[in-house]
């Protein structure tokens, strides 16, 4: 592995990028590319209204006023010299466990490197104020020394979680299926603004699908679960059911 592209959706100054980048330069070329600031919750989104601009940090990082998927997207296409190996995002502040990977900015990124045509992770450390992201970062390094070792094919894409606890106390790595949530809370009034009508979004549910299997009893259990993902998002099984439905919808 010659080149690796890492970006994330915390914004270029976020801790988990700077021990992410620290571990990757030790075994390949590093390009990173990310937001500008958090742009947490901004999932497969592309600025196309306007124009974005990219700006190079004293540490060599490129930091872009747009969404996760832009940074990438922007990369691959236009930035780099040569394209990457494999594209890295994260490691992200908080969990993406189940639904979450439909908002996730860290998974849109690794999925528009896998649109692009590379191998992609989503790395997250699990926690609401998580600390061990050398942990993470350590688990990344395993990986990717088993990507090398025994490569997967190049439509991959790993969700990776991780617990936020040393590396000497994690149970193991647990391959793992997607759970899902309750609905999240509602969403409460912003009162500070006085003559505007503005609400605040409301936090993700509780695990509802967290059984044996799931990346959220994975976590639970002390292990990184490590989910492979995909794009296609057809329910096959429900083809057939609509279309017989179609066929009576046509005779109305």
């Amino acid at each position: 592995m010659d080149k690796i592209l890492l970006s994330n959706d915390d914004g270029y100054q976020a801790p988990g990028l700077a021990a992410l980048e620290r571990i990757c330069r030790e075994r390949a070329e590093v390009v990173v590319v990310a937001p500008d600031r958090n742009r947490s919750g901004a999932s497969n989104s592309l600025t196309l209204d306007r124009a974005v601009s990219v700006e190079q940090a004293k540490n060599g990082f490129y930091y872009v006023d747009g969404t996760p998927t832009d940074c990438v997207h922007i990369a691959i296409t236009g930035l780099m010299n040569s394209a990457p190996d494999m594209v890295v995002a994260g490691i992200n502040t908080g969990a993406n466990l189940g639904d979450d990977v439909l908002y996730s900015g860290t998974v849109a990124a690794a999925v528009e490197g896998r649109f692009l045509g590379f191998p992609a992770l989503a790395v997250s450390l699990v926690g609401s104020s998580p600390t061990y992201y050398d942990t993470a970062a350590k688990v990344v390094d395993r990986i990717l020394t088993g990507l090398h070792r025994q490569p997967l094919p190049n439509d991959s894409i790993l969700n990776i979680n991780v617990p936020d606890v040393p590396f000497d106390q994690l149970k193991g790595f647990r391959v793992s299926r997607l759970g899902c949530r309750h609905k999240a809370q509602a969403a409460t009034r912003d009162e500070s603004l006085p003559g505007r009508l503005s609400y605040w979004i409301g936090p993700p549910g509780d695990a509802q699908d967290a059984g044996p299997g799931t990346d959220f009893n994975a976590i639970d259990c002390g292990y990184v679960s490590i989910t492979p993902i995909q794009i296609d998002l057809t329910r096959y099984d429900q083809i057939p059911l609509i279309g017989d439905w179609l066929d009576f919808v046509e005779q109305m």
